[in-house]
């Protein structure tokens, strides 16, 4: 089966044009972008979440040095 052309792209566009109307065409594609978007994260395994959980997984500065304290011998 061979790609889209510009001609097959141009009769879907003016098909959803007739069907949902000018003013809901924005609409449904923010919607069907934001689909995509959050298939691609998932497909990806990334979560909206992602960075965060990175930076509550770092130790911190406090607890490096109190880790690398040594107690002193008496």
């Amino acid at each position: 089966m061979g790609a889209l052309s510009p001609m097959h792209i141009l009769l879907i566009v003016l098909v959803a044009l007739l069907l949902f109307g000018p003013n809901k065409l924005p609409e449904l594609g923010r919607s069907f972008g934001r689909m995509f978007r959050e298939f691609k994260d998932a497909t990806n395994g990334n979560s909206g979440n992602s960075s965060e959980a990175i930076h509550d997984t770092e130790p911190t500065k406090k607890e490096l040095t109190a880790s690398n304290e040594k107690p002193s011998a008496n």
